[in-house]
């Protein structure tokens, strides 16, 4: 799978074991940065820059991590066509994608480690959306507000 990743400051040293975990597991990696620790980096560059990776379909799903995960969250969800969810739970991952096609998941470098991070992201990557009746209204209403603003 193509799978675009970024961290700030926070999140750059589980980015870095990420990205060699899924790259040993035969995913195509786009790696958007950051590439140095800079403390004054700001989250919602990277968020916003895998966010557009996943917009613009040259990835089919994205990792942002930051320090809670909560700012790469709020950040991404900004952009039109992502839904970007916080899990720190194997269950929230999976289920956001079987439910609510999350295709951007958002971790905290500062919550869990290495391999909890590998179990979320497992349930994430494997997960694929169920195209049932009521997820798919569900997902519609939420496009529609997405595209036209407030009923």
């Amino acid at each position: 799978m193509k799978v675009a990743v970024g961290a700030d400051h926070a999140g750059f040293d589980l980015k870095g074991e990420i990205v060699k975990w899924l790259e040993s597991e035969g995913h195509l990696v786009n790696d958007i940065g950051a590439h140095e620790i800079d403390p004054k980096d700001d989250y919602p560059d990277f968020a916003i820059a895998v966010a557009g990776v996943i917009q613009s379909g040259g990835a089919e799903r994205g990792i942002i991590i930051c320090g809670s995960g909560v700012g790469a969250s709020i950040a991404a969800n900004k952009v039109q066509g992502i839904r970007a969810c916080l899990c720190h739970d194997t269950y929230s991952a999976r289920q956001g994608v079987e439910h609510d096609d999350m295709n951007v998941i958002c971790i905290g470098g500062r919550i869990i480690g290495i391999e909890l991070a590998k179990a979320v992201l497992d349930a994430f990557l494997d997960a694929t959306f169920l195209p049932e009746p009521r997820f798919q209204r569900r997902l519609d209403k939420i496009i529609q507000v997405e595209q036209n603003g407030l009923p």
